[in-house]
């Protein structure tokens, strides 16, 4: 699995969280786990493979929001039912 983490200028309450959300499922089909947080100004989502980041940026540009930055980096279930 791989984490992905942007950096989101722009979110300024739960709505704006919930269509940057709807932005990153629409964008990338297999995305899991999508969370946005308009106080970090981030959100971040599960896949298996590496998202398109170009295709990212654009998506959430038309939206009026800005991409500042896209973090991937391999993610490992951690807790008590991890490996």
């Amino acid at each position: 699995m791989i984490r992905t983490t942007l950096k989101i200028d722009g979110m300024m309450c739960s709505m704006c969280e919930a269509h940057i959300n709807d932005v990153i499922r629409k964008t990338v089909p297999g995305a899991r786990k999508v969370s946005s947080s308009h106080t970090k100004g981030e959100a971040s989502f599960l896949t298996e493979a590496a998202a398109d980041e170009k295709l990212l940026r654009d998506a959430i540009a038309a939206t009026g929001y800005t991409c500042l930055a896209v973090e991937s980096s391999p993610y490992e279930k951690k807790g008590w039912f991890g490996k």
